[in-house]
């Protein structure tokens, strides 16, 4: 994939680089974080997904009617002509990842993009199926500068769901999110004599700067109604 300089806005902690690639007959984009080492992650990323070290994030954008049964492979093929190297994590969507909403808020980051073509509310009376959906997606990702349990990383998750559903109302969305949103929420990994924060909920330290970053990131990156 070409590679594109980040944009003058992607600054701190949570720098991203644009790339793009024809694929499909299309031209299509991704956004990459080299965080490097000393991150834990916790994504529903379909690559590198679960709880670990990582050292990048891809969130790479696929053709409408994606019909690939290979995902993670094609996402790690894409991740290692971007030049990514050791375990990371690899998210999709068919939106235009350039037009993405970023945010920070005392020293928490997020970036999301944004498909809301395929929408809806969680609690469904609709089947589900039991492989992978049609990309529409909205995409997080999140970086909080301090050490987290894994109990607080699965809190943080949460957190930014419900901080995602909220910015979906207040821009005039009915729906909670798309079938096949996904996250990635990175902290610090914890070494002597760091705290480890144990919370992550919304009324907590770090989980209430969270969701203000992700909340801002997403009202910035939906569509206007």
């Amino acid at each position: 994939m070409t590679a594109v300089l980040p944009p003058p806005r992607a600054t701190g902690l949570l720098s991203v680089g644009q790339l793009s690639r024809d694929e499909e007959g299309e031209r299509l984009h991704a956004l990459m974080w080299s965080a490097g080492p000393g991150w834990r992650m916790i994504s529903s990323a379909v690559l590198g997904g679960g709880i670990g070290e990582r050292a990048w994030v891809l969130n790479a954008q696929v053709a409408h009617g994606y019909r690939r049964t290979d995902p993670g492979r094609h996402l790690a093929r894409l991740a290692g002509e971007a030049g990514a190297r050791g375990a990371g994590v690899g998210l999709m969507t068919a939106a235009d990842v350039r037009a993405y909403g970023r945010a920070e808020d005392g020293g928490t980051e997020a970036l999301a993009t944004a498909g809301v073509s395929i929408r809806g509310w969680a609690a469904s009376p609709a089947r589900g199926t039991p492989g992978p959906q049609a990309a529409g997606t909205i995409n997080i990702i999140a970086v909080l500068p301090v050490p987290l349990s894994d109990a607080a990383l699965v809190n943080a998750v949460a957190t930014a769901t419900e901080a995602k559903v909220q910015a979906l109302l207040d821009a005039g969305y009915d729906c909670s999110g798309t079938p096949t949103d996904a996250v990635c929420v990175a902290a610090r990994t914890p070494r002597p004599p760091d705290e480890v924060h144990a919370f992550a909920g919304p009324r907590s330290l770090w989980g209430a700067r969270l969701a203000r970053s992700v909340y801002t990131a997403v009202r910035g990156a939906v569509p206007p109604q």
